[in-house]
């Protein structure tokens, strides 16, 4: 019984590595070199991407439900859990912003031959990631909320941009997401925000009440009227929505 919630917590870390196969999968064209015509085409996969993080972070939570269920919470699982969470929510996040970055490049007259610096900022994304999972491994002050932004919103975030770009057919969204400084004020920004102690909600209560539940009440109503109007644009703006009530939470309180 004591294993069940690791084995949830393990395929939260094969859903992270499907995404990355996904990710890497950015589409081939192998041609005749006689005729030009394609021979092999392999399509692109990264909106797979996306849904495998999804299941991801669905996982994610359930093995800690399962972990107080059953009762059986360990060190281990702890560990264990953030070990998944790096690569689900950091590397495999990371690499998205790297392929994106790579398409930016590709708009520009010499892209191609860019220096590999330019891609380079998408490293932040794994690196800030871990740095918040073992400061909250160690840190014995967020039993009931966190500080800084928890790894798998931010992943979650940065998964959107694939079916984002994919689906929409907004010209102003299709030239934001293929301009590299916003990519890099992306990273910086969410960077920032996962390594901050800023205070952030959490579903953690003691007691349930209205007051304590409504701010995450407010967040899927935004979700749901932002799906209806703008489709997958709702997850940027349930991720703004939640930075702005934690931090407007924690204002009131004090």
């Amino acid at each position: 019984m004591k294993q069940i919630p690791n084995l949830f917590t393990l395929l939260n870390l094969v859903f992270g590595c499907l995404a990355i196969i996904c990710i890497m999968q950015t589409g081939l064209e192998i041609t005749s070199s006689s005729a030009g015509e394609p021979i092999v085409e392999i399509p692109e996969q990264m909106q797979w991407a996306s849904l495998f993080l999804a299941l991801a972070a669905i996982i994610d939570f359930c093995d800690g439900f399962m972990a107080r269920l059953l009762k059986v919470p360990s060190e281990m699982g702890k560990q264990l859990d953030s070990l998944a969470d790096v690569v689900s929510f950091g590397v495999a996040p990371g690499l998205i912003v790297y392929q994106f970055l790579r398409l930016c490049l590709a708009q520009e007259p010499d892209g191609l031959d860019a220096p590999v610096a330019w891609l380079l900022p998408a490293v932040l994304v794994p690196c800030a990631g871990a740095y918040r999972l073992a400061r909250f491994n160690i840190d014995t002050q967020q039993s009931h909320g966190f500080k800084g932004v928890p790894i798998p919103a931010a992943g979650l975030l940065f998964a959107s941009f694939p079916l984002i770009y994919w689906t929409t057919s907004e010209t102003w969204v299709i030239t934001l997401l293929l301009n590299k400084w916003f990519w890099y004020a992306i990273v910086l920004g969410v960077s920032y925000l996962m390594v901050s102690t800023l205070p952030m909600m959490a579903l953690k209560f003691k007691n349930i009440s209205v007051k304590k539940i409504a701010p995450f009440l407010i967040i899927a109503v935004i979700a749901l009227i932002g799906a209806v109007l703008f489709g997958w644009l709702a997850v940027p703006l349930s991720f703004i929505a939640y930075v702005v009530l934690s931090l407007l939470l924690k204002q009131t309180e004090s």
